[in-house]
């Protein structure tokens, strides 16, 4: 028997597509209620519908995550509606790629945005900040919860014009460990996933030459998948990784710097 998340509620962030769609189905086929946050009604429906044809239980709420208030009333709602919440899964996540700044002849000729900074920490740093803090109370009273949040290699190695996307990926490395030490003795513990080049509807549309890269600097020799990613959040939020607490899991095909 594989693992099981039988009578667990999960609130999944990022859920209509790619890794989050993934983590929902996944989770769901391991017996788990899933609650399914995006921004994208249509396609979080549809993940909905996907689960409850396979007997599976879930619902879709449209949040921004960035928004403390909406994050609020749907954790409010969710409580609600189905009874308890097990699982937060901080999959969102957003990127606005540009460098720093970009010389050309000696002058500045392009620079990243302070709109596209705020942009990526708002969904990406504050939207784990504010999902967190809404769904801490609730696991606190029942004495067990599993917060899982999405990090990324970048956040521990840095990468070339993501001034923005590295520095949310660090941040939310530097809270998990925070939140170990605050809530491991209520019961609830604070991990965070760093996948690596992952095959998703971004990385469909790269080049090839561009993916030839990334597979050259992947020992594994490919690029990972949803469900590697997937696979990991599932171990962290069962009862087999009970004893795991602040750690970084990195998914990534064993990808180092100057491979």
């Amino acid at each position: 028997m594989g693992i099981m998340l039988t009578d667990r509620v999960a609130i999944i962030t990022g859920g209509a597509n790619g890794i989050g769609r993934q983590t929902a189905l996944t989770f769901a086929a391991a017996g788990a209620t899933v609650a399914v946050w995006d921004m994208a009604p249509a396609t979080g429906q549809a993940v909905v519908d996907e689960i409850a044809a396979a007997g599976g239980h879930a619902i879709f709420q449209q949040v921004n995550v960035a928004d403390p208030a909406q994050v609020g009333d749907a954790v409010t709602a969710a409580h609600a509606q189905l009874g308890r919440i097990d699982i937060l899964i901080n999959n969102a996540g957003i990127t606005r790629d540009a460098q720093l700044v970009k010389i050309k002849d000696g002058q500045v000729v392009a620079q990243m945005s302070a709109a596209d900074f705020d942009a990526v920490i708002g969904v990406n740093l504050n939207g784990v900040f504010h999902c967190t803090q809404a769904v801490v109370p609730i696991m606190i009273a029942q004495g067990y919860g599993r917060i899982i949040s999405a990090s990324s290699v970048v956040g521990l190695y840095g990468n070339f014009g993501q001034t923005n996307y590295v520095a949310s990926k660090a941040g939310v490395i530097g809270m998990t460990r925070v939140w170990a030490r605050e809530l491991g003795r209520r019961g609830i513990t604070a991990n965070a996933v760093a996948p690596g080049f992952i095959a998703t509807e971004m990385t469909s549309a790269m080049p090839e030459s561009v993916l030839a890269q990334m597979m050259d600097h992947t020992p594994a020799g490919r690029l990972g998948t949803p469900q590697d990613v997937a696979a990991a959040y599932l171990f962290l939020a069962s009862e087999a990784a009970g004893f795991i607490n602040g750690a970084v899991l990195t998914v990534d095909g064993g990808l180092v710097v100057g491979t």
